[in-house]
Parts: C-alpha cells; sequence; structure tokens
C-alpha cells in the first residue's frame, strides 16, 4: 500500500484534509464517497525517492493522544467527537492527518481499532490490538491509559540505550578528527622542520620513526582509505538489509562484552512487559506471543518467541520452551513457571519487568561510568604518544647544541 494525501468537503460544506494508506487514488475516493465525503485532491504523498523516514509521529505525541483520549472517553464524550478535538488541536500537521482520517472511518461504520489499522506505521500491531481488546471488553478508556504507561516506560527503554551510546560516539568522532589532523599536517609540518635542521630521517629517534611513516602512509593512502571506508560502509549497510545478515548482526549484538549484558536485559524488560500488558488487557496468549516477537527489535529473540508460541500451541506450558531458547535468564523462566502454576501469569510478568527496567538503569549507568575513563585513556593517549614523539628529535637537538 502507498500514503495518499487528501482534500475532500463535508455535507456541511467543511474542507477536511488527511493522509490515507490504499493501493490506488480509486481506493482513496471510494473510502472517501463511503465516509459521505466529496473528494476535491488526492495525490500520492512525496517522499524522497522509495526511502522511508518513518511514521513523522514521535512516542511523545502518540503518548500524549492515547492519554487524552483516554481521559475524554472515561468522561462519557462520543468516539467520533474525541477524534474531532484531537485532531484540531494536535500540533503535528501529520498525524492531525491521520486522526482526521480515522475519524472520518469510524464515521464511515469502521470501529476504532479497524481505522487505527489502516495506519502501521503510526500505530502498531501492539496497539491495534489493545484496542480491539478494550473495545471488545468495553473498557477502552483502563487499555488506553495502560497502553499509555507502556509506551512510556518502552520510550526510556530506548532513551537509555541511546544515551548511553552518545558520549563515546562523539569521543570516537572527535579522536578521529584529531588523530587525522595531526597525521596530515602536523606531522609534516614537524617533518619538513627536522630536514631544515639537517636531521635526515635515520637519525630521528626510533618512535620518531614509526609515526613519521605512520603519517606517509595515511596521507599516501587517505584516498583508498576513504573509498574503502565507504565501501564498507555500503556493504554492512546492504548486508544487513538481507535476512541472513541481520540474523547475524543481532546475534552477535547480543554476545558483546558488555553491551551485549544490557541487550539480553533489554530484551527481557520488553519482552515481559509487553507480553504482561497484552495478557492483562485480555488479549489470547498465541496472538500476545506473536505481536511480542514483531515488537521485540532483534530477530533472534523474534525467532526464540516464535517457537515458544509454537510450542505452546501444541499444549506445552511456556516455561520449557523458553527455558531453550537459551536467551533469557534462568531466574525469568522460573518466575514465569511460578506464574503460569498460580494462574498470574500477566502480574508476575509486570513485577519480572519492574526488576529488569531497575536492572537496566544501573547496567547503563555503570557502563557509561566505565567507558568514558577507558575513552579518555585511549585518546590522550593516542595524542600523547604523537606528541611526544614531534618533541623527542628537539630535546635531543637542544642537548647536541648545548654539549658543542
Amino acid at each position: 500500500m502507498a500514503e495518499f494525501t487528501w482534500e475532500a468537503r463535508a455535507r456541511t460544506g467543511e474542507l477536511r484534509k488527511g493522509v490515507m494508506e490504499a493501493d490506488n487514488e480509486d481506493a482513496v475516493n471510494q473510502r472517501l464517497r463511503q465516509q459521505q465525503l466529496s473528494p476535491v485532491k488526492v495525490g500520492r504523498k512525496r517522499s524522497l525517492g522509495s526511502m522511508s523516514f518513518g511514521s513523522g509521529v514521535s512516542t511523545k505525541d502518540l503518548v500524549t493522544f492515547t492519554r487524552l483520549f483516554a481521559t475524554m472517553i472515561d468522561a462519557g464524550l462520543p468516539l467520533v467527537q474525541c477524534l474531532e478535538i484531537l485532531s484540531n488541536q494536535q500540533p503535528n500537521q501529520h498525524f492531525a492527518g491521520v486522526l482526521k482520517d480515522i475519524r472520518g472511518s469510524v464515521e464511515g461504520g469502521s470501529t476504532f481499532s479497524e481505522a487505527l489499522r489502516r495506519h502501521p506505521k503510526v500505530f502498531d500491531e501492539l496497539f491495534v490490538n489493545l484496542t480491539h481488546a478494550g473495545e471488545v471488553g468495553g473498557i477502552l478508556d483502563s487499555i488506553l491509559n495502560r497502553l499509555s504507561v507502556y509506551l512510556e516506560k518502552r520510550q526510556k527503554l530506548i532513551r537509555q540505550v541511546r544515551g548511553a551510546l552518545v558520549y563515546p560516539s562523539i569521543v570516537v568522532v572527535i579522536a578521529g578528527g584529531v588523530m587525522t589532523v595531526l597525521l596530515t599536517f602536523v606531522i609534516p609540518a614537524f617533518e619538513m622542520m627536522f630536514k631544515d635542521f639537517g636531521g635526515g630521517k635515520e637519525n630521528l629517534p626510533k618512535l620518531t620513526q614509526i609515526v613519521v611513516d605512520t603519517s606517509h602512509f595515511f596521507v599516501t593512502a587517505l584516498p583508498a582509505l576513504l573509498v574503502g571506508g565507504l565501501l564498507a560502509a555500503v556493504g554492512l549497510v546492504y548486508g544487513y538489509r538481507t535476512p541472513r545478515g541481520k540474523r547475524f548482526a543481532h546475534r552477535s549484538m547480543l554476545k558483546l562484552p558488555v553491551m551485549g549484558s544490557v541487550l539480553r536485559k533489554i530484551a527481557v524488560a520488553r519482552f515481559t512487559r509487553t507480553l504482561g500488558t497484552l495478557l492483562q488487557s485480555g488479549v489470547p496468549i498465541l496472538d500476545a506471543l506473536e505481536i511480542c516477537a514483531k515488537t521485540s527489535g532483534n530477530v533472534i529473540v523474534e525467532s526464540g518467541i516464535m517457537s515458544v508460541r509454537q510450542a505452546i500451541s501444541e499444549g506445552r506450558n511456556m516455561a520449557e520452551p523458553l527455558m531453550q531458547t537459551q536467551i533469557f535468564p534462568d531466574m525469568v523462566v522460573q518466575m514465569i513457571a511460578v506464574g503460569e502454576q498460580t494462574g498470574a501469569l500477566d502480574q508476575m510478568l509486570n513485577k519480572i519487568a519492574d526488576f529488569y527496567e531497575e536492572e537496566t538503569d544501573v547496567a547503563v549507568a555503570a557502563m557509561t561510568a566505565a567507558l568514558e575513563p577507558i575513552m579518555m585513556v585511549g585518546v590522550g593517549g593516542m595524542v600523547g604518544v604523537v606528541l611526544v614523539s614531534m618533541y623527542l628529535p628537539i630535546f635531543s637537538l637542544a642537548g647536541n647544541i648545548k654539549a658543542e
């Protein structure tokens, strides 16, 4: 399906705008007429090439909408009126168009969850299925409140990981820039100065010779290094897009010395929080596990969850196949087994999620604290070696002048 922007007039003469996903323009026109709207302008949404840059709706926008919507529903406002108010007050124009399209679909006879399903880039399977469970059970306001809490906790985990990677990334970029300047401009200038003083390369200290040779190699090979780096980056991106490459990358990330442990904790927290929220909202366990797999963010974890789902569909319990995935810690599996036996699996899953979210906080803080001194010593050591190697001949020259 493609995204189309549309303008149409209601029976009152009001001009409405929105975004709709459909197979073609005719399908958009037909759907608008079903919603008692007269199409004025329909066109494919513009994008840069064939690349997708996400939904255009942030998690913050989604959480705010979900909370306000739940409050309005709880206050007894009709569904269509809630959507109209929120779409008119929405500062994000793309999201406002989506909400208007959802309102039109609901007015045309669709259920709220069916209308949400037309915009998978904004509302994922988890959101749609929880909303459907709330509609069926008559507890849409409670489900939406629970969903907003879940979204906030999920976003917190994402921010923690990104925050932990920001500092090392900045230090690596700065270190690379400093070393490039030193090897390209500073060391050749010092070398020319040494030659002017009559010091040939063979008369330089060993450390200085090594640094000068490194500078020569870097300057000579710089074009090849740039081209090679670009080709390597393109190759990695292309390889990651293949199922085999993505599986290798995700497995490797889980096995990293420090980061791997953090990623496993995040995977456990995300799985237990998602599954607990779904089960607590009345979603069947097989459907809940499928949603957890799709929203896991790691194909290794996704494959493990789907194997657990297959085992449960064959009549087995959850704990044993979960242990066989070798992804989740023994403690998690044992607690899930207790939850199954006591009939309080959803509550147990939320307790596990609370524990592992706290563990993730501690692990990310410890990782960041450990990386800071390591990065500083590494960068300082590289720059220090270069500077010392450049000053060694000066010290030798000063000693020879003094001896004379």
